[in-house]
């Protein structure tokens, strides 16, 4: 795990500790992404990969120190240090590990085995690949995760059920409005969350009145054409928010794009923030007619089948117990690998030394013959010391140390 004198680290913060306005103080734009991978690159970071969601922002890196990995989140974050300090968490090795391991299978997730968090690891290691920020050690980790995670959603029955807040938000409404079918939704963004609520508002509300709004238009479009639903400009946003009784900002921007002097209804509208940072400005409660529920208090809705997936949090473990195991096996063959090198290395320093003795003496030295039969006995030797190193991991950094006194080894670590 210690590569070249620096650990791997997980640093972050979530749902957990901090709530909406702290985790949208830590938020990660795309573009604050790639300056945290650039500036990375400039620090002479080896691999970085970053995760900035509406419940989570995490940065997972090789570091000397984890400062390193907190300074640049907060050098790219209107976030302090003093501030993540007070809600954060940083694990190191094998707890940073078995962290996304955790992370990336829904097992802390705000909603008990929502999977959308692997689809944001995934998108992370392929923006840290395009940097040159994905060690053979993350990219090998990213992997276990994602498979971890596609033989939990397979094998167990975690993510049965309301998988997201897109789908709590309708369930959310469909407990509190009645008459849901006649009434008018707006719903304002139509960015992944709003898409999945879009979908799910649909298929459970067999409403006819959905409008959408979105700031580029074409976006808003081909969500509204899958589902036959009406388009309207970014600049009527006002006058269809007092048209509705339900209006959904699912917006992705970094200050509030709803706000109290755009309403100016008496009736009853129901506004759910879905948006972090906050998207609807808490000054819009001073209407009295108006009832403001953000994502916080979505996934404070335990339902049943919140309830019935705890049954199946130890498979989800077994699972990771497994693929986790797999993992460090790899890990620990790494360890030996550059003393595997060595002794090959030393091996073939013998043999061509040997080999040149042997010229000068014999007439007729057949080279081909000397040079094959001595670089198969060389791999036969490699290979015993790897099937010992290999077998016998418990002793195995002793086994190590002792190879490197008998053949007096210089070998640098590469993991």
């Amino acid at each position: 795990m210690q590569h070249k004198s620096k650990y791997f680290y997980a640093i972050g913060l979530s749902y957990k500790k901090a709530d909406a306005e702290v985790r949208g103080h830590f938020s990660l734009s795309d573009t604050a992404k790639e300056n945290v991978l650039t500036q990375a690159k400039e620090n002479g970071i080896e691999s970085l990969l970053v995760i900035s969601t509406c419940n989570r922002t995490e940065i997972y890196g090789f570091a000397e120190h984890p400062f390193q990995l907190i300074h640049l989140l907060c050098e790219n974050t209107k976030g302090t240090v003093e501030e993540f300090q007070e809600v954060a968490y940083v694990h190191k090795n094998k707890e940073a590990i078995n962290h996304m391991f955790r992370v990336g299978s829904g097992l802390d997730s705000q909603i008990l085995g929502d999977f959308e968090i692997i689809f944001q690891l995934k998108a992370g290691a392929r923006a840290s690949k395009k940097f040159n920020l994905l060690n053979s050690f993350t990219e090998r980790l990213v992997n276990s995760v994602i498979r971890a995670s596609k033989r939990i959603k397979n094998e167990t029955l975690l993510s049965s059920g309301a998988t997201s807040v897109s789908f709590a938000s309708v369930q959310y409404i469909m407990n509190n409005v009645e008459n849901i079918s006649k009434k008018n939704i707006l719903l304002f963004g139509t960015g992944k969350i709003g898409r999945n609520t879009c979908e799910n508002l649909v298929k459970h509300t067999k409403n006819p009145h959905i409008t959408l709004i979105n700031r580029t238009k074409g976006k808003a479009e081909e969500v509204a054409g899958k589902f036959n639903l009406v388009v309207k400009d970014y600049d009527n946003l006002a006058e269809e928010l007092n048209a509705s009784d339900i209006a959904i900002v699912a917006t992705g921007a970094h200050s509030p794009t709803v706000y109290k002097d755009l309403i100016s209804t008496t009736k009853p509208l129901l506004v759910l923030d879905l948006s972090i940072p906050k998207n609807v400005n808490e000054d819009i409660r001073e209407h009295s007619n108006i009832t403001l529920v953000h994502l916080d208090d979505l996934a404070k809705i335990t339902d049943d089948t919140l309830e019935k997936r705890k049954a199946f949090i130890p498979d989800a473990e077994g699972i990771i117990v497994e693929i986790t195991a797999e993992f460090n096996a790899w890990l620990d063959t790494l360890k030996f690998v550059p003393t595997i090198q060595a002794i090959k290395h030393k091996l073939t320093d013998y043999k061509n030394s040997e080999l040149n003795n042997q010229r000068k003496k014999i007439a007729d030295f057949n080279e081909d013959q000397a040079e094959l039969i001595s670089n198969n006995i060389i791999q036969k030797i490699t290979n015993q010391f790897a099937h010992h190193l290999r077998e016998d991991s418990d002793s195995s950094d002793e086994s190590i140390e002792l190879i490197k006194k008998i053949f007096q080894l210089e070998t640098t670590d590469n993991v």
